[in-house]
């Protein structure tokens, strides 16, 4: 089963007001696993790069506005290619294989508003599976930025002191396998327990569920405290919900 794992910059958040791709960066699975095929471009926007963009990304000094002069670790765009120039071979790494994107609806809406003004097929909605989307069913309340799923999988994004599309690909792709039950979801894998001690004690840790407590835990609410909220609830009449 071949996936493509996707991400983009950009310069700014809606295409329909001209923004424009600034880099794509994209790895194949197979299987879940990393192939070692992948697509990374820089494109020139041909618009100048907001500073708040260029905060997120870092990508472009050249054509800020005000210009300035680059620093050596930064990406310059003048010199790369408009996506016209590139559309077809991204369109022939990508093929037809399901795009794993972290908040598909944005770089959806991004890479088809460019592949239509090249005059080029878009992509179906329907071949992008959204991980924020995922996560957000999975850990329903939780964060679900890429930042926070790596803290919740250990997965190390220590390189990721701005955002870069091939990067964030490779993170998303570790993210992405957790997310569908790790590395190892066949249990067919795991190794025989030994008859020890220390097997017994793991699969004891591992079985363990929490449990009610068998006497409540005091309040920490104070007597004012409680008189203060009484006193609150009262003022809110009969029809208030603590009442009920």
């Amino acid at each position: 089963m071949r996936e493509i794992v996707l991400d983009t910059e950009t310069t700014g958040f809606d295409p329909l007001t001209g923004d424009r791709l600034v880099e794509i960066g994209a790895i194949e699975l197979d299987n879940h696993l990393a192939t070692g095929r992948t697509y990374h471009q820089y494109i020139n926007p041909k618009r100048t790069m907001p500073a708040g963009a260029f905060g997120v990304h870092g990508i472009g000094p050249d054509i800020l506005e005000p210009p300035r002069p680059a620093r050596a670790d930064e990406v310059t765009l003048l010199d790369k290619p408009v996506f016209k120039e590139v559309a077809q071979d991204f369109l022939d790494f990508i093929g037809d294989s399901t795009l794993v994107i972290h908040n598909a609806a944005f770089d959806m809406k991004f890479l088809n508003a460019e592949l239509k003004a090249a005059g080029l097929r878009q992509i179906p909605w329907e071949q992008a599976l959204d991980t924020l989307a995922i996560a957000r069913k999975k850990f329903p309340g939780s964060p679900a930025t890429l930042d926070a799923l790596c803290r919740r999988f250990h997965i190390d994004n220590s390189n990721r002191t701005l955002h870069g599309a091939l990067l964030d690909s490779e993170i998303l792709a570790e993210v992405y396998l957790e997310l569908i039950g790790g590395r190892q979801p066949d249990l067919v894998l795991a190794p025989e327990p030994k008859d020890d001690k220390a097997s017994q004690d793991l699969q004891a840790s591992q079985q363990w569920r929490p449990k009610r407590r068998d006497v409540a835990l005091p309040s920490r609410l104070t007597d004012e405290e409680a008189a203060a909220h009484a006193a609150f609830v009262e003022a809110l009449g009969d029809g208030a919900l603590w009442t009920k």
